[in-house]
Parts: C-alpha cells; sequence; structure tokens
C-alpha cells in the first residue's frame, strides 16, 4: 500500500442541475479546501459547474461523494466524472 498521498490524481466533475446563482461554487470550494484539495469550480454558459480537484484519490472521491449527497445549495441532477493523473499548478481552491 502506497502513503497517504502518495497516490495524487485530477478529478473532473461536470454538475447538472439548479447549481448556479445558488452558492454551489462557494460551497464546493469550502469542502474541497476541508479536504486539502486544489482547484476550481466555474459556471459555465449552459448552466453546468465544471468542478476541477486535485489531491489524494481519497479525498477526490469524498469530493465527489459531496457533490453528488444531496446536501449541496440548489439541485444536482446529475454529476459526470472522469479521473486523470495529477497536473499541478492549481494554488488553492477557487471559484471561477
Amino acid at each position: 500500500m502506497s502513503a497517504p498521498g502518495a497516490d495524487r490524481v485530477r478529478l473532473v466533475a461536470w454538475v447538472h442541475g439548479r447549481v448556479q446563482g445558488v452558492g454551489f461554487r462557494w460551497w464546493t470550494r469550502s469542502r474541497a479546501l476541508e479536504l486539502g484539495l486544489s482547484g476550481y469550480a466555474a459556471n459555465k454558459p449552459d448552466g453546468r459547474v465544471h468542478v476541477v480537484a486535485e489531491g489524494p484519490e481519497p479525498a477526490c472521491r469524498d469530493l465527489l461523494e459531496l457533490l453528488r449527497g444531496g446536501g449541496t445549495p440548489g439541485h444536482v441532477d446529475l454529476v459526470v466524472d472522469t479521473w486523470e493523473p495529477a497536473r499541478g499548478g492549481l494554488p488553492g481552491f477557487v471559484e471561477r
């Protein structure tokens, strides 16, 4: 088994639903920072929120579960996720 934090990944999630204008990006940023992740949450013109988070795989999986969990602001209909190797270059977690 690897040392904690050794397996860093990049989670890319597209969040569908009523997720703009309801504090969703702020909520996502708060959860990501609590989990020690870096990245961003950005509103897209089609109404989705694009979330990119990097960090230890278990923390990224925790964030994904939170995004799907029903305790978010607004209403999430669907979260489509993809996984990539971490690239770095994401200081902190920001709202875009």
